[in-house]
């Protein structure tokens, strides 16, 4: 297997063309990616964020082709601008780079969530002072990922900001490393602690009754969407960093995109009503950007092939866009 620019990585299927340099470029225009021939010798100090697709979707509950959403992503970059008109922010001065895809077997999940879990350990391995974020996928990237994260960085209490409609904590014996129990498969395999996820976005018809049990009983810590209203999305957000830095060394954001409203996001396999507006998501992905111990974020659980217009997948980008806004505040 060749080493692009380290094992189980390959380049992404096509990139923009970046010869011009406009004073004000899109977003397709700014984010590079690596040349081939030169990735191993890549230094990494001249960048501040990494960018990886996880194109991993056989692992869904429901049929789902999440795993084109990463390319999906890369060409809806063309529609938009570094300049952020809401904060006065340009993003031009971060330095992001696409590193591709983790490579996926055909058929072994297991192997799949294998190599997703050894490409973030090469992440932190080669670059850890860039700023991770991984454009999935369905949501069981998110446990290996994290376990990727903690198998480099073993003295971190790792924490969850959990952007989501659902617990995510079904059980393993019934459903296995699935995009129903991420969560649960980090706590009970003693990655995390319970106490150390915070989920915002719950809400409706969408969780049963067991769920919320186990969640109450293990210690998970969660706010409805309805009661994130009645004390605003934004505080309740700056409300669940801080507690969770109290507790830990390392916030790692996860953003499932069924935590919209189906009118906002039409391409989301499990979409449900009641659900967040986007301005609502961009204003909670933008207070996690600012916080200093939010170290790696994830979008998960998009079916561009479900979409209407690109909207959920425009929505997708403009929510990494917030993020990074954020960072860019912070830094």
């Amino acid at each position: 297997m060749t080493a692009y620019p380290y094992p189980l990585l390959k380049p992404p299927s096509f990139a923009w063309d970046r010869s011009a340099a406009p004073a004000e470029p899109k977003v397709s225009e700014w984010i590079k990616t690596l040349e081939v021939a030169t990735a191993g010798s890549t230094d990494w100090s001249d960048y501040d964020v990494a960018l990886l697709g996880v194109p991993l979707s056989r692992s869904s509950i429901s049929a789902s082709a999440a795993s084109e959403n990463p390319d999906a992503m890369r060409r809806a970059w063309k529609y938009f601008t570094t300049y952020n008109l809401d904060y006065d922010v340009d993003l031009q001065s971060l330095r992001v780079v696409d590193l591709g895809d983790v490579r996926q077997h055909v058929t072994d999940i297991a192997q799949c969530h294998r190599n997703i879990r050894e490409a973030m350990a090469h992440m932190r391995t080669n670059h850890p002072q860039l700023l991770p974020v991984m454009m999935g996928g369905d949501h069981s990237i998110t446990a290996m990922l994290i376990k990727g994260y903690k198998d480099v960085h073993t003295d971190e209490r790792v924490g969850i900001l959990q952007l989501d409609t659902h617990f995510d904590l079904r059980d393993l014996t019934d459903n296995g490393p699935s995009n129903g129990t991420p969560i649960r498969n980090l706590i009970e395999s003693k990655t995390i602690q319970a106490e150390d996820v915070h989920n915002i976005g719950l809400h409706g018809f969408f969780n049963a009754r067991s769920l919320k049990a186990y969640a109450d009983e293990a210690g998970v810590r969660y706010a409805t969407l309805r009661q994130a209203r009645q004390k605003g999305v934004a505080q309740t957000v700056q409300e669940a960093l801080e507690r969770l830095a109290s507790q830990v060394d390392t916030i790692y954001l996860t953003v499932d995109m069924d935590v919209l409203d189906i009118g906002y996001g039409p391409g989301v396999p499990a979409s449900t009503p009641g659900g967040m507006r986007s301005d609502e998501l961009f204003d909670a992905v933008y207070e996690a950007g600012l916080h200093p111990k939010v170290k790696a974020m994830d979008i998960v659980c998009l079916d561009p092939y479900k979409d209407r217009t690109e909207a959920t997948v425009k929505t997708a980008v403009h929510v990494m866009l917030s993020f990074l806004t954020g960072y860019r505040q912070r830094k």
